[in-house]
Parts: structure tokens; sequence; C-alpha cells
């Protein structure tokens, strides 16, 4: 007689176990990248593309912020389409930065955010790795004037949140 029950109180078991991991799944919340906003986000407009002389004080912030800190960085400007208006590579800056700088400011311009949140995000949504000419990497900030994208910046060449805080300073400077 104990086998018996024993085999109705597992096969219990078995069945409450099914029925409980069914309706804690129904339950479950939806999948983030399955939830519709009701806004589109990062739906900044365009604004008329930065130019040289903005570019140049922009720059110069960053680059005085880094040297304040003894960090020797690559910053770079993009228009609002990813497209470089300037750079500035301080001395003893790795060489490998001058490109990675440009594509912060490109991929920051291109996707009107800020790339840190490429970085956070890609461990969770691998689909974030098949976007075209992206970088994930912290230091591309969109310039965003009157809440119009006029441009971008980008830095590189010191940890990420090195690059993030230089570019930040730069990217103060537009309102």
């Amino acid at each position: 007689m104990k086998p018996l029950l024993l085999k109705c109180t597992q096969l219990t078991a078995c069945c409450l176990l099914a029925l409980g991991t069914h309706w804690a799944s129904a339950q479950a919340p939806a999948n983030p990248a399955d939830v519709i906003p009701d806004k589109m986000p990062f739906d900044l407009p365009f604004g008329t593309p930065i130019k040289l002389e903005k570019a140049d004080q922009v720059l110069s912030a960053a680059v005085s912020e880094a040297q304040k800190r003894d960090w020797k960085l690559v910053c770079s400007v993009s228009d609002p389409y990813g497209q470089m208006v300037a750079m500035k590579r301080m001395d003893n800056a790795q060489i490998a930065s001058i490109d990675i700088a440009i594509h912060k400011a490109r991929t920051a311009a291109k996707y009107r955010r800020e790339t840190k949140l490429f970085e956070l995000g890609i461990a969770n949504n691998p689909y974030l790795g098949t976007l075209d000419d992206v970088i994930a990497s912290r230091g591309g900030i969109p310039l965003v004037e009157s809440g119009k994208l006029i441009g971008a910046i980008g830095c590189s060449g010191g940890t990420g949140s090195q690059d993030e805080v230089v570019a930040k300073t730069g990217a103060a400077l537009v309102k």
C-alpha cells in the first residue's frame, strides 16, 4: 500500500508543479522587447548642424577637462548625421583612439542616444549587436540645442567612464 500511496503523491506533486509552472508563466511580465511604447524613444528632431566654431568650443572644454585629470584622450565632434566636423588628439593619446572617438560621435548622432546605452544593453539584448555601425562603449554623447540634435561628441583613450566624463563636459556647453 505504501508504494501506491507514494506514487499517487508523486503524481499529484508533478501535476501541481506543472500547473504551477503554467500559471506562473502566464502571469509573468512581458518581455521588455515586446512592450510597445506610446511614444517613439529617442525621437530628437534634427537641428541646424553644429558649426565649426561651436565644435571647437566643445572640444576645448572636453580637452581641458581631460588635461586637468591628466588623461590623454582623443575627442571628436560630428554633425547630426554622424559626419566629423572637428577632432583633437592630445599629445601621447593612443592612435587607435582616433577612429574610436570618431565612431562614438557618429553612433551617438546617428542613433540619437548616448553610446553608454548600447554598452549596457548589448549583454541583455543581442539584437543590438546586429545594428549597423554601432560602438557599444561609453563616451559618445548627443549634442542637443533647444531640444534638437545638432551633433555629437565622442571621446576615447581612457576607460569608458573617463571618456564619458570628458564627453559630458564638452556636451554641457550646448544647451
